[in-house]
């Protein structure tokens, strides 16, 4: 490979940037927040590889793509195929899963399909072949008169027109043929089908009426459909249904069969494999039976619920008393704390008959559940107040028929060494790695799937390898965080050998704990020294100075950055005076200085009994009035404990939000008058949010633009001045400035509008000018700009000022949200947080706000937080930065492992009592210390 040059890139802040990328190597670009390292390497370097890629389609194909436009770049040599893996390719199809994506579930598919063993949903026993005999003894044992119909299935849910086949069955002399199950006459019809769509195609062999002496017939009709079919026969009894018999697979005591096993069978995403109930997706749109309860803490004789309707009301009252008399449970236990068969009991149902109480009669009578009775009411009410009032009871639930398994009840019976596919794809992936290497096979089964067992087992090391062994392969991908699915599609590369590609990651660290840092590092080494080019756009101390070359851009952010400080070895970073990242990196700068940790204001916060998800009964405490970092390895249960109970309860007990995960009880949480969370979810999915608009500064500057002379002469309202309503925009792209050109089998991508230019506004609009700028300039200004323009306009100056606070100075007004990261996006919405009236009573809880932070902008972003808990707020960080941990004053520490091997409280405490534990945490915040001596 020749090494890559790139000759004066000048895209977006990039200052006519000259610089070469050695081949075969591990290269780290690095730098403050908007220096331009995702414009050197995603909008230059990866666009224009993709724009060459296009280019080498032959000119048919061309013709059905846009033309992608050259990056602002004078030259790029040595250029090799890429690919990008970048933080926000995440999947929201609920489809998607780790398994999926990875393509582990789809060779466990064909494993199960291979060698398999089939087993009665009912029985549970194993399935055997059934044999024409077999099928004729069912037939004759229908009561006399049956009508039936043989038929031999031809094609199932299978594209395509089948003339041949429909040809081919009336040269045999079949008359009739039935068509997704409707009966026609070969000899008297044109059938035409869809090719495009699915049919079932079944040929009629025979009609027949059970009746003495068909025994004969009835054995030749078998035959004559199992030679069509190649095994497998339709019998339809009139008014009852039809039942699918196969020479190859039926259980023996029921005489359920199945047909040849196939990987569609275990295809979550065909019908064949699919649970009917939830259609694959292993949820279903339900009452919520927890919701009912109004107060958990609530004394079991006093119960309070969430509905209105007495009778309703009634009903669960003297349901739960029930219950409570039947597992001798006292009325004034709270209802948080009664035994979980109670819970259970009383929102599923009992088969036992409890004793139910009214005025002063008894009766005896089992119990359905609140779910299954509230659905009834739902179903028989005629009120839309009822309706309306038990609608807001439902949510998603997971799927009564499959439980989550989201295949159908013939999938799931099979197993391969004991192991249902469904429940393996529940299992964590250290654990199914190690059930893949410990599969004991028979020499034949052995021999059929060496290749696939090979393939499995080397996909869940890689797995595994770049930290992701807490994972299940049924985790959708829509709840991953950036840097894991990151680090899911680095695996996914990894079990593909290719040899001289370039690979661009971008911050693959994100929400790694520092114990797993080498673990990855050793991964992206070993693309590398499988022939490819490995560029990684990241912050990470370990990763900078392990990488083979260092290209460091700044020295700032937005029009001060662009320039290349640095390009050559990480020790020649150390030696630079210019690079920020130098001096972090020699000890000249710190991110923390020493201080020491601030006590309780007003005791604590806790979380008694918290077992949502993987939680064992944790119970944690966060101080009043200072800064808690929650850490551990990932998959320990931070999020799980933050934010999915603590968050979502606080909530709930102001009348709102969804149900909070598992636990006993919130103590001390009334000294909060709000709780907000600043998380990393996008501000906007389309190019018209940006921060301007989010910030609430556009609406402002609007009325400035429409309160000029020129504006006012011509009659121009604020309206004028917006892009999201017609008449100042751009009608052709209708205000976006870009136009989304579907790429087919290619991400989309936005190119400039053409008339406008990217502009986004009419000719007559950007006539209006305020200090020699048109609406378009101002939205082109950095924040950083804007701030000075606009001092002396208090609506727009504060809240930009307090952009510059957060390190986002260098954000253009304009910048549609779909361009901003995870990290950028959630410290936009914490400066939106601090440019509001403070209350000094508030809980911000943030999730890794250090995501795509330079060491700088950490330390930025701390005296942010540090200022906000001086103001008496308190604030929760769930975070992996150790400088962010040593600036805490409390850290809660779960582990000591991922998913089944964590979830337990481990320490808290002030950094140095955790620093002086043996645990992951422990261990790195002591070597930080060391390394600050």
């Amino acid at each position: 490979m020749k090494p890559l040059e790139i000759v004066n890139a000048r895209e977006h802040n990039l200052k006519n940037l000259t610089l070469t990328i050695p081949p075969q190597s591990l290269t780290v670009l690095t730098g403050v927040s908007g220096s331009g390292k995702s414009s050197l390497a995603f909008d230059t370097i990866y666009a224009e590889s993709q724009r060459r890629y296009i280019e080498s389609f032959s000119a048919y194909a061309r013709q059905f793509l846009a033309r992608l436009e050259r990056p602002a770049v004078d030259a790029i040599r040595g250029l090799s195929p890429s690919i990008s893996i970048e933080q926000k390719t995440t999947h929201r199809n609920p489809r998607s899963t780790v398994g999926t994506v990875t393509e582990v579930y789809d060779y466990l598919r064909l494993l199960y399909a291979a060698i398999g063993k089939p087993h009665c949903p009912t029985c549970r026993l194993p399935i055997q072949q059934q044999s024409p005999e077999t099928m004729t003894e069912w037939v004759l044992a229908q009561p006399p008169g049956t009508r039936l119909m043989v038929l031999a299935p031809l094609a199932r849910q299978r594209k395509g027109a089948f003339r041949k086949e429909l040809e081919s069955a009336l040269k045999r002399g079949f008359p009739r043929v039935r068509i997704d199950g409707e009966v026609r006459a070969l000899d008297e019809e044109d059938i035409r089908l869809d090719q495009r769509k699915a049919h079932d195609i079944e040929v009629v062999v025979d009609r027949l009426v059970v009746k003495p002496g068909l025994t004969e017939r009835l054995r030749q009709a078998i035959g004559v459909a199992v030679g069509l079919s190649q095994g497998t026969v339709l019998m339809v009894l009139e008014g009852q249904g039809e039942t699918l018999f196969s020479v190859h697979l039926a259980c023996p005591a029921c005489g359920f069969s199945l047909p040849a096993l196939e990987p569609r069978s275990f295809s979550f995403n065909s019908r064949f494999g699919a649970c009917p109930t939830c259609d694959g997706l292993g949820v279903v749109m339900d009452i919520t039976p927890e919701e009912v309860i109004e107060d958990m803490n609530c004394p079991v004789g006093e119960m309070r619920f969430r509905i209105r309707d007495g009778l309703i009301v009634s009903t669960l009252q003297s349901a739960l008393q029930a219950v409570a008399r039947h597992y001798g449970v006292s009325p004034a236990t709270p209802f948080g704390l009664a035994p979980p068969a109670v819970h259970a009991a009383f929102f599923h149902g009992i088969d036992e008959k409890l004793r139910f109480q009214s005025g002063g009669s008894s009766y005896r009578m089992p119990w359905v559940g609140v779910a299954n009775y509230l659905r009834e009411r739902r179903v028989a009410s005629r009120s839309a107040r009822l309706t309306a009032e038990l609608q807001r009871l439902v949510g998603v639930q997971v799927c009564p028929d499959c439980e989550g398994a989201r295949l159908r009840a013939e999938a799931r019976a099979v197993t391969v060494n004991g192991q249902p596919l469904g429940v393996l794809t529940r299992r964590p992936l250290t654990e199914v790695a190690a059930w893949a290497r410990t599969l004991s096979l028979t020499a034949r089964e052995a021999q059929v799937a060496a290749g696939i067992v090979a393939e499995i087992q080397s996909r869940l090391t890689f797995l595994v390898e770049v930290g992701l062994g807490y994972l299940t392969l049924d985790r959708p991908t829509a709840t991953l965080s950036g840097g894991e699915i990151q680090r899911v599609r680095l695996a996914t590369q990894l079990g593909t050998p290719l040899r001289g590609v370039l690979y661009i990651l971008d911050e693959p660290s994100i929400g790694l704990h520092p114990r797993d840092n080498q673990r990855l590092i050793r991964t992206l080494e070993r693309l590398r020294d499988a022939g490819n080019t490995v560029i990684v756009v990241e912050h990470d101390e370990e990763t900078i100075l392990q990488a083979d070359w260092v290209i460091d851009l700044g020295p700032g952010a937005g029009t001060q950055g662009g320039h290349l400080v640095v390009g050559g070895p990480p020790g020649a970073l150390r030696q630079c005076p210019d690079s920020l990242t130098g001096q972090y990196l020699a000890g000249v700068r710190q991110v923390v200085a020493p201080r020491t940790p601030r006590p309780p204001a007003q005791g604590y916060v806790t979380v008694v009994g918290a077992t949502h998800h993987n939680l064992r009964e944790v119970t944690a405490r966060f101080p009043v009035g200072c800064l808690t970092v929650v850490t551990g390895v990932s998959g320990a249960g931070k999020s799980s404990l933050v934010l999915d109970v603590l968050y979502r309860a606080l909530v709930r007990q102001s009348g709102s939000g969804v149900l909070p995960g598992t636990h006993r009880s919130i103590e001390g949480a009334g000294v909060f008058d709000k709780v907000i969370e600043i998380d990393q979810s996008p501000i906007g999915r389309t190019p018209r949010s940006n921060p301007a608009t989010y910030t609430g500064v556009f609406t402002p500057i609007r009325d400035l633009y429409a309160s000029l002379p020129e504006a006012r002469a011509r009659g121009y309202r604020p309206g004028r001045f917006s892009f999201n309503v017609p008449g100042g925009r751009c009608e052709a792209c209708e205000g976006d400035g870009v136009k989304r050109i579907e790429m087919a089998f290619l991400p989309d991508v936005y190119v400039p509008c053409e008339v406008c230019q990217g502009r986004r506004y009419n000719r007559e609009t950007l006539e209006v000018r305020y200090e020699g700028r048109d609406i378009a300039q101002t939205l082109d200004l950095t924040v950083a700009e804007a701030a000075g323009i606009f001092a002396a306009f208090p609506p727009v100056a504060h809240k930009l000022r307090t952009l510059v606070e957060v390190g986002l100075g260098y954000l253009t007004l304009g910048q549609p949200a779909t361009t901003l990261s995870g990290g950028e996006a959630q410290r936009l919405k914490l400066a939106c947080e601090l440019a509001r009236r403070a209350t000094g009573r508030t809980l911000y809880i943030l999730d890794e706000p250090t995501t795509g932070l330079h060491f700088e902008d950490v330390r930025r972003l701390l005296e942010v937080l540090q200022a906000l808990v001086e103001r008496g707020n308190t604030v929760i960080v769930i975070e992996h930065h150790t400088d962010v941990m040593w600036a805490a004053d409390w850290i809660v520490d779960l582990g000591p492992e991922g998913g089944e091997g964590g979830g337990r409280l481990v320490g808290e405490g002030p950094p140095s009592r955790i620093a002086s534990l043996d645990t992951p945490t422990g261990r790195a915040l002591a070597q930080r210390l060391a390394a600050s001596d």
